[in-house]
Protein backbone atom coordinates (compact mmCIF):
# COMPACT_ATOMS: atom_id res chain seq x y z
CA UNK A 1 0.00 0.00 0.00
CA UNK A 2 1.39 3.40 -1.01
CA UNK A 3 0.82 6.84 0.64
CA UNK A 4 0.75 9.73 -2.09
CA UNK A 5 2.47 12.79 0.29
CA UNK A 6 1.03 16.43 -1.57
CA UNK A 7 2.74 19.94 -1.73
CA UNK A 8 0.12 21.40 0.82
CA UNK A 9 1.01 18.45 3.68
CA UNK A 10 4.62 18.98 2.91
CA UNK A 11 4.31 22.65 3.05
CA UNK A 12 2.43 22.65 6.51
CA UNK A 13 4.28 19.66 7.55
CA UNK A 14 7.86 21.26 6.98
CA UNK A 15 6.48 25.00 9.01
CA UNK A 16 5.68 22.48 11.87
CA UNK A 17 8.86 20.73 12.06
CA UNK A 18 11.03 24.39 11.57
CA UNK A 19 8.84 25.16 14.92
CA UNK A 20 10.01 22.44 16.30
CA UNK A 21 13.65 22.33 15.68
CA UNK A 22 14.31 26.37 15.92
CA UNK A 23 15.05 26.10 19.20
CA UNK A 24 18.06 23.81 18.89
CA UNK A 25 20.01 26.43 16.75
CA UNK A 26 21.42 24.62 13.86
CA UNK A 27 24.14 27.14 12.43
CA UNK A 28 24.45 24.26 9.26
CA UNK A 29 22.03 22.04 7.68
CA UNK A 30 23.11 19.00 6.17
CA UNK A 31 20.56 17.53 3.47
CA UNK A 32 21.16 14.24 2.67
CA UNK A 33 20.52 13.53 -0.95
CA UNK A 34 18.29 13.08 -2.52
CA UNK A 35 15.37 12.95 -0.43
CA UNK A 36 16.72 15.59 2.07
CA UNK A 37 17.43 18.60 -0.87
CA UNK A 38 13.59 19.85 -0.94
CA UNK A 39 13.31 19.84 3.08
CA UNK A 40 16.38 21.28 3.47
CA UNK A 41 15.55 24.22 1.51
CA UNK A 42 12.40 24.95 2.11
CA UNK A 43 14.16 24.28 6.06
CA UNK A 44 17.19 26.54 5.56
CA UNK A 45 14.35 29.32 4.35
CA UNK A 46 12.28 29.05 7.40
CA UNK A 47 15.50 28.94 9.78
CA UNK A 48 17.48 31.96 7.88
CA UNK A 49 20.59 29.10 7.40
CA UNK A 50 22.37 29.87 4.79
CA UNK A 51 24.86 27.48 5.25
CA UNK A 52 23.68 24.31 3.43
CA UNK A 53 25.45 21.29 2.49
CA UNK A 54 24.82 17.89 1.78
CA UNK A 55 25.74 14.29 1.15
CA UNK A 56 24.62 11.26 -0.66
CA UNK A 57 23.51 8.19 -0.07
CA UNK A 58 22.51 4.74 -1.97
CA UNK A 59 20.25 2.19 -0.31
CA UNK A 60 17.14 2.37 -2.65
CA UNK A 61 16.88 1.76 -6.12
CA UNK A 62 12.95 2.73 -6.38
CA UNK A 63 11.22 0.76 -4.03
CA UNK A 64 14.07 -1.96 -3.84
CA UNK A 65 16.45 -2.19 -1.10
CA UNK A 66 19.57 -2.72 -1.48
CA UNK A 67 22.08 -5.02 0.42
CA UNK A 68 24.57 -2.47 1.22
CA UNK A 69 24.27 1.59 2.19
CA UNK A 70 26.99 3.39 0.18
CA UNK A 71 28.26 7.28 1.29
CA UNK A 72 29.82 10.17 -1.32
CA UNK A 73 30.48 13.33 -0.84
CA UNK A 74 31.86 15.12 2.12
CA UNK A 75 30.93 17.58 4.23
CA UNK A 76 33.24 20.24 4.86
CA UNK A 77 32.38 22.19 8.73
CA UNK A 78 34.07 25.47 9.02
CA UNK A 79 36.04 25.91 12.57
CA UNK A 80 33.30 28.15 13.92
CA UNK A 81 29.92 25.35 13.20
CA UNK A 82 29.05 23.88 16.75
CA UNK A 83 25.80 22.75 15.76
CA UNK A 84 24.57 21.23 12.64
CA UNK A 85 21.10 19.91 11.41
CA UNK A 86 21.12 16.46 9.16
CA UNK A 87 18.03 16.67 7.23
CA UNK A 88 16.02 13.60 5.14
CA UNK A 89 12.83 12.91 4.05
CA UNK A 90 11.98 9.38 6.13
CA UNK A 91 13.61 7.25 8.41
CA UNK A 92 12.23 4.25 7.07
CA UNK A 93 14.43 1.37 7.83
CA UNK A 94 16.61 3.93 9.38
CA UNK A 95 19.83 2.55 7.92
CA UNK A 96 20.68 5.70 6.45
CA UNK A 97 20.40 8.23 9.64
CA UNK A 98 22.19 5.63 11.60
CA UNK A 99 25.20 5.35 9.26
CA UNK A 100 25.24 8.96 8.43
CA UNK A 101 24.96 9.91 12.19
CA UNK A 102 27.80 7.74 13.71
CA UNK A 103 29.60 8.57 10.51
CA UNK A 104 29.62 12.80 11.87
CA UNK A 105 29.54 12.17 14.83
CA UNK A 106 33.02 10.24 14.78
CA UNK A 107 34.81 12.20 12.06
CA UNK A 108 33.48 15.37 13.76
CA UNK A 109 33.40 15.15 17.80
CA UNK A 110 33.47 19.09 18.62
CA UNK A 111 30.02 18.89 16.39
CA UNK A 112 26.78 18.58 17.86
CA UNK A 113 24.42 16.79 15.25
CA UNK A 114 20.57 16.57 15.32
CA UNK A 115 18.00 15.06 12.81
CA UNK A 116 15.26 15.59 11.48
CA UNK A 117 12.69 13.72 8.83
CA UNK A 118 9.38 14.39 8.11
CA UNK A 119 8.17 10.48 8.41
CA UNK A 120 9.29 8.58 10.95
CA UNK A 121 8.17 4.42 10.89
CA UNK A 122 8.22 2.95 14.10
CA UNK A 123 10.13 -0.56 12.94
CA UNK A 124 13.39 2.10 11.90
CA UNK A 125 16.63 1.17 13.59
CA UNK A 126 17.02 5.08 14.16
CA UNK A 127 14.70 7.47 15.52
CA UNK A 128 15.51 11.14 14.30
CA UNK A 129 15.47 13.72 17.16
CA UNK A 130 12.98 15.61 15.64
CA UNK A 131 9.74 14.21 13.62
CA UNK A 132 6.36 15.22 11.95
CA UNK A 133 4.62 11.85 10.91
CA UNK A 134 4.44 8.15 11.51
CA UNK A 135 4.43 5.98 8.52
CA UNK A 136 3.14 2.62 8.15
CA UNK A 137 2.67 2.61 4.42
CA UNK A 138 5.33 3.82 1.47
CA UNK A 139 5.32 7.29 1.03
CA UNK A 140 5.23 8.26 -2.39
CA UNK A 141 6.64 12.16 -2.03
CA UNK A 142 4.96 14.39 -4.30
CA UNK A 143 8.92 15.80 -6.25
CA UNK A 144 9.17 11.80 -6.65
CA UNK A 145 5.47 11.97 -8.76
CA UNK A 146 4.60 15.41 -9.68
CA UNK A 147 7.49 15.74 -12.37
CA UNK A 148 7.78 12.52 -14.34
CA UNK A 149 6.72 12.85 -18.31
Amino acid sequence: MKYYYSYDAFKNDTNELIKRVKPYQAQTILAIARGGLTLSHCMAEGLEIRDVQSIRTELYDKDCKRSELTLFGECLFQEHITKVLVVDDIADSGETLDFIMKYLRKNFPQIEFQSCSLFYKKTSVYEPDFWINEASKWIEFFWEKDFIK
